[in-house]
């Protein structure tokens, strides 16, 4: 059974800064694109930014500059440390992970920007 579970959300003020991670349990399998997903209520989630397996990188536009995603194999776990945080990132943030065959969600967590 393949487990995908999100840590590290919490709330923080304007310009603050958090560190996300996201632990993936897939027994023998390679998680070759691990990534970032954000959602708000009553929106669509969108891609914030993923990395391969070789550590390849994309960030989504919005965030370029403020984020860096990484990852590490031996213990199949990726992160995401967010700087200069503003009140539209606050949102529900969820990782993904591929498998090659299927893609895994965790069940999110909860990132709140707010003075």
């Amino acid at each position: 059974q393949v487990q995908v579970v999100e840590s590290g959300g919490v709330l923080v003020h304007p310009g603050g800064s958090l560190n996300l991670s996201c632990a993936a349990s897939v027994g023998a399998l390679i998680i070759y694109t691990m990534g970032w997903y954000c959602q708000d209520l009553g929106k669509q989630r969108d891609s914030v930014a993923s990395i391969t397996y070789g550590g390849t990188t994309n960030y989504a536009d919005p965030v370029k500059g403020r984020v860096t995603i990484s990852r590490d194999n031996t213990k199949n776990t990726v992160y995401l440390q967010m700087n200069s945080l503003k009140p539209e990132d606050t949102a529900v943030y969820y990782c993904n992970v591929d498998i090659g065959l299927n893609d895994y969600w965790g069940q999110g967590t909860q990132v709140t920007v707010s003075s």
